[in-house]
């Protein structure tokens, strides 16, 4: 990890720490508290000295970084923020930032016909809503659904260079079923989202099928550089081709599968497609009937139960009969008291 990194992290933890006002901080408190956070995002032993803690200090209450941090020292020993309210996560803009923002976002939207742009055409939105935000003194306009409590997600950039730089992780990683957590290298091939969640896909060993792992299940992470990593043309959009998510049973073949959605319910699924291969069979005055070609998998299951009463599985048969079964086992969770 880059040093500038290490700062930044350091920074945020006392931020954070600082933040806190029920508790007492010392500067041993606080250097415990930037060494853990190292460890989590490296998985690794990264004591932080007692020097470095007060240079961080001292540059967080100067201008030099723009903080301007009302750090002070009371009885001696103990730290906290004079204004209870401060974070470094919100300082404001200044104008000179606003206008080289703004000049930096009219730039890049002279880009935005180019391919290799055509990905970052939503962050521009973004950043453009902020500028104008902190020009007009108002609330964004746009707010994106996100989980703030989500666990590993300071994982992401580590894992993201591992990919491109082709290196073996060496994961700890407890999964839900699991009573004890486990260690094992892994290769990465692509990080994938959904559902607001996010999990690295891979394999274990060459000859060992595709497997997904949830970011927020992983505990530590360190790098195998003795180990080569498998050379493997990963094909991301055909490999999730016929799912909805991310479980991907490969020894199953794709189904045709048939679903009622009543009136009410109808023209959300027709201009939001549960997958590219929905077609609308038929339509009448109580809904419509629509045709998908996927394998079916846990996250399909939990997106036809979501829409309860307001849709039915016609065929196959077994999957019919297996929602009707979940929603028997439902029913009695309200008749037993």
């Amino acid at each position: 990890m880059s040093q500038n990194k290490n700062a930044l992290i350091r920074y945020k933890t006392i931020d954070k720490c600082l933040q806190n006002q029920y508790r007492t901080w010392t500067l041993e408190d606080l250097m415990n508290a930037c060494s853990e956070a190292l460890f989590e995002y490296e998985g690794k032993e990264n004591s932080v000295s007692k020097r470095t803690t007060q240079l961080d200090i001292q540059l967080m209450r100067s201008e030099k970084l723009g903080y301007n941090a009302p750090i002070v020292v009371y009885d001696k020993k103990f730290y906290k923020y004079e204004d209870e309210d401060y974070s470094i996560t919100d300082i404001p803009l200044t104008e000179t930032d606003i206008n080289v923002l703004t000049e930096t976002v009219s730039m890049l939207k002279q880009f935005k016909d180019f391919s290799l742009f055509s990905d970052v055409s939503d962050i521009l939105q973004r950043l453009e809503d902020k500028i104008y935000a902190e020009k007009s003194h108002s609330r964004p306009v746009i707010y994106l659904d996100k989980n703030e409590n989500l666990k590993g997600l300071h994982f992401l950039d580590v894992l993201y260079q591992a990919i491109i730089k082709k290196m073996v992780v060496k994961l700890t990683y407890k999964s839900f079923k699991s009573r004890e957590e486990q260690t094992f290298n892994f290769h990465p091939f692509i990080l994938k989202e959904f559902n607001n969640r996010w999990f690295l896909v891979g394999k274990k060993k060459a000859s060992h099928p595709i497997s997904n792992l949830a970011l927020d299940r992983i505990i530590a992470i360190d790098f195998d550089f003795n180990l080569e990593h498998i050379n493997e043309d990963f094909d991301a959009e055909h490999h999730y081709r016929d799912v909805i998510g991310v479980t991907v049973n490969e020894g199953l073949r794709s189904k045709k599968i048939e679903l009622w959605i009543d009136k009410s319910n109808a023209p959300y699924v027709i201009t939001k497609p549960f997958h590219h291969s929905q077609e609308v069979i038929s339509e009448d005055e109580t809904g419509i009937i629509i045709g998908l070609n996927l394998k079916i998998n846990y996250e399909f299951e939990r997106l036809i139960l979501g829409f309860g009463e307001c849709l039915k599985v016609i065929s196959p048969e077994s999957l019919r009969l297996r929602i009707k079964e979940k929603f028997e086992k439902a029913l009695k969770n309200y008749e037993e008291r």
